[in-house]
C-alpha cells in the first residue's frame, strides 16, 4: 500500500476522536517521522505505543490524547492487529498465570528497582487506586483508602487477616497498628517482600514469597488489593476456592481490584509485553461466575473515577523524580512510563475501566452487614 494510504487513515481515525496531527490544541500528537503511520496501521496497539516510546511522536498533554482515543473506540477500527489476535490464541490454548508462569510479572514490574516506586508512590508505597473523597494529598488519600478497607472488613482488635499481594506491606503495616490484628501478607516478587519485611518490622506481621494456591490455615478476614488482575480467568476458580477455604465461617473477604466492561481472556497487547505480562483485567460476569455458590455479596462499591487522579499524581511525580532516576533508567523507560500511566489515567477517565472494591461473606454466615463509604 501507498505510504500516502496509511497516513489518511490514521488521520481521518484520529480525527473521529478530535485529534489533529501537528495540531495547536494540547491533546493534538506531533509526528516527527511518517513512519508512525504505517506502524500504527499495522501493528495497532504496539505500533502506538512502542512509536511513542522511540520518539517518533509526542504529545504536550498525553493523557487527555490517550482519553480521546478510549473514549471514542478507535481500536475497533482497526481489526487485523496480528499480535492482538496472537495473544488471544495463546490465552485460549495455554494457561498464561499458572505457577510457573507467575513470577513473570514480578520480574518484569515488581522488581525493576524499588528507587522507582519510592519516588513515585506515597510514603507507605501503596501501589493501588487511592480515595480521594476527603483527602487533598496522596498520601492522605492512600492513607484513606486503607482505612475504608478496614472499616469495610469490620477488622477487630486481635483478629487475623491474609493480605493476598502485599506489595510493600503497606496495607499490612496500617492494619497492624491502626487495628491491632494479625496479619500474613504474601506476594511473589522477592523486592517486595524484602522491602516489606522492613517496613513491617516489630509487628505483628509475616511476609511471605507464596503463591496464593499454596495458602493454608484459617483467617478471620482475607483482602486482597489489586492483585486479582494477575490471577487470570482460567484461575479465578481456584483462587475463589482459595480464599473460601481459608476464610472462617463468619469472615469477610474484600477484594479490590480493575474491572472491565466487557469480558475479556487478555490486556491490551502494549501492557502485555511492556508493563503487565499475562495481566487480565476481569468483568462483573467473570467475577459472578467464579463466587457463584461459594460467597454473599455484601457490598460493591466502584470508586474507578479516583483511579485517574491517583495516576495523574504517579505521572507527576515521576516527572518530578526523573531526574535522580535517569542514570538508573534510560530515555526509551522513561517515555515507557509517561506512556502507561498517561493511558492507565485516560481509560479510568473515560470509564473503560474501573475500580472495584468487592465485599463477601460466606453461605449461611451470621454477619448482618452495613455498608461503608
Amino acid at each position: 500500500m501507498a505510504k500516502s494510504f496509511y497516513a489518511d487513515f490514521i488521520k481521518q481515525l484520529l480525527s473521529k476522536a478530535g485529534i489533529e496531527i501537528n495540531g495547536s490544541q494540547p491533546w493534538d500528537m506531533s509526528i516527527h517521522n511518517d513512519a508512525f503511520y504505517e506502524r500504527v496501521f499495522r501493528e495497532g496497539s504496539i505500533g502506538l505505543g512502542e512509536t511513542y516510546m522511540e520518539g517518533i511522536w509526542d504529545c504536550e498533554q498525553l493523557d487527555e490524547c490517550m482519553y480521546r482515543i478510549i473514549s471514542t473506540n478507535l481500536a475497533d477500527y482497526i481489526k487485523w492487529d496480528l499480535k492482538k489476535a496472537l495473544l488471544l490464541i495463546k490465552a485460549r490454548i495455554f494457561n498464561l498465570q499458572s505457577v510457573s508462569r507467575s513470577k513473570d510479572v514480578a520480574h518484569k514490574h515488581y522488581d525493576i528497582g524499588n528507587v522507582l516506586y519510592e519516588a513515585m508512590l506515597d510514603s507507605r508505597m501503596i501501589y493501588s487506586c487511592a480515595y480521594w473523597e476527603n483527602a487533598s494529598t496522596l498520601d492522605k488519600a492512600q492513607e484513606a483508602k486503607l482505612d475504608l478497607i478496614c472499616r469495610k472488613l469490620k477488622l477487630q482488635p486481635g483478629e487475623s487477616i491474609v493480605d493476598i499481594g502485599c506489595g510493600w506491606g503497606g496495607f499490612a503495616r496500617f492494619a497492624a497498628e491502626k487495628y491491632q490484628v494479625k496479619v500474613l501478607g504474601i506476594t511473589i516478587s522477592e523486592e517486595q517482600a524484602k522491602k516489606a519485611t522492613s517496613i513491617c518490622a516489630g509487628l505483628p506481621v509475616e511476609i511471605r514469597v507464596q503463591d496464593y494456591r499454596t495458602l493454608e490455615g484459617e483467617f478471620d478476614k482475607v483482602v486482597s488489593i489489586g492483585m486479582f488482575e494477575h490471577v487470570g480467568y482460567k484461575n479465578y476458580q481456584d483462587y475463589m476456592d482459595t480464599v473460601q477455604r481459608i476464610l472462617k465461617k463468619d469472615g469477610l473477604f474484600l477484594l479490590h481490584c480493575i474491572g472491565g466492561n466487557r469480558s475479556a481472556i487478555t490486556s491490551d497487547p502494549w501492557i502485555d509485553k511492556y508493563i503487565f505480562p499475562n495481566g487480565m483485567i476481569p468483568s462483573i460476569f467473570q467475577i459472578d461466575q467464579a463466587t457463584q455458590g461459594k460467597f454473599i455479596v455484601e457490598d460493591w462499591h466502584n470508586i474507578g473515577l479516583h483511579y485517574d487522579r491517583t495516576l495523574m499524581e504517579w505521572l507527576r511525580r515521576f516527572k518530578d523524580a526523573w531526574p535522580q532516576l535517569k542514570d538508573k533508567y534510560d530515555q526509551r523507560f522513561y517515555n515507557m512510563w509517561v506512556y502507561y500511566l498517561s493511558c492507565s489515567a485516560a481509560s479510568f477517565r473515560a470509564k473503560s475501566n474501573n475500580v472495584w472494591q468487592i465485599v463477601f461473606s460466606q453461605p449461611n454466615s451470621r454477619i448482618a452487614y452495613q455498608s461503608v463509604r
